[in-house]
């Protein structure tokens, strides 16, 4: 399995797209990503773009976890854009949108 991840800015807000999946196997490379992401930006609000991610398991469930709570450690904050259905309701499942922003558009996280 793969998973890429291309960062950009949109607006005033870095956007972290990632394509592929999010497993065991891959955790190496979001933790990565999501630390460059948010050491780049401390202090600041970024998005991670779940829109090209294909599969996504608890080990990257517990990752966004984790990068949400080192954003604010760092006076930031992260959200999560996430348009699929399937993967909003994951979320409400496991009660990750409660202790993150999860938004469907990328443009309700630039108006933050």
């Amino acid at each position: 399995m793969q998973l890429h991840g291309r960062q950009s800015e949109v607006g005033t807000v870095p956007v972290l797209a990632l394509s592929g999946s999010v497993d065991l196997s891959t955790v190496p490379t979001l933790c990565d990503a999501l630390a460059r992401l948010i050491g780049d930006h401390a202090g600041r609000l970024v998005a991670v773009d779940l829109d090209g991610v294909d599969v996504l398991d608890d080990s990257g469930l517990g990752v966004l976890l984790g990068a949400a709570g080192r954003a604010r450690s760092n006076d930031g904050e992260l959200v999560i854009v996430a348009s699929d259905g399937r993967l909003r309701d994951r979320f409400a499942v496991t009660g990750l949108d409660r202790a993150v922003d999860v938004v469907e558009r990328l443009a309700a996280a630039l108006t933050r």
